[in-house]
C-alpha cells in the first residue's frame, strides 16, 4: 500500500513542551549548556536512534536525561519526570497526537563525570500518529 506524503511532527519538541508544562522551575532543553552545574534542575530530551513507521503511525524512542545537584535531587526529579512520560499517553502536545508511551529503560544514575551535578538517564518508546501535509 501507498501511503501519502506525512507530516511526522517533532516528537522531541513534543515532549519537552509536555515536561516544561508540568514542571515549572525545571529547565528542559534539547542541548545542555555549557554552564550545566549552575542551571539545575535540569531535564534533558533527545530523540534516539530506532522506531520507524508504519502506515500512519509512527515510533519513536527518546531519551531522557535529569540532572540534579545530589543523589536525592536526581532520583526525585527522575520519579517526577517518569510519572509525567507516562501521563503524555493519550494526550497532544506541540500539535501531535501520543498515543502511548512505555519505558524502554527505567530511570537509572548514568555517571556524567562532574562531582557537582547527578544524572538518570531512561529511554521511553512513544507511538504518534502522522498528520496529513496542509
Amino acid at each position: 500500500m501507498t501511503w501519502p506524503e506525512l507530516d511526522w511532527g517533532d516528537v522531541e519538541q513534543a515532549v519537552a513542551l509536555w515536561l516544561r508544562s508540568r514542571h515549572t522551575g525545571v529547565r528542559v532543553a534539547n542541548e545542555l549548556p555549557a554552564d550545566l552545574d549552575k542551571k539545575l534542575p535540569l531535564v534533558q530530551v533527545q530523540v534516539t536512534p530506532g522506531g520507524g513507521e508504519e502506515g500512519t503511525t509512527g515510533v519513536t524512542l527518546v531519551d531522557v536525561d535529569t540532572f540534579g545537584k545530589d543523589r536525592t535531587a536526581m532520583w526525585d526529579l527522575a520519579r517526577q519526570v517518569h510519572t509525567s512520560m507516562l501521563a503524555l499517553a493519550g494526550r497532544s502536545s506541540g500539535g501531535l497526537v501520543i498515543d502511548s508511551v512505555s519505558s524502554d529503560t527505567r530511570p537509572a544514575p548514568v555517571s556524567y563525570g562532574n562531582p557537582a551535578l547527578r544524572r538518570a538517564v531512561a529511554t521511553y518508546r512513544l507511538t504518534s500518529r502522522a498528520q496529513a501535509p496542509a
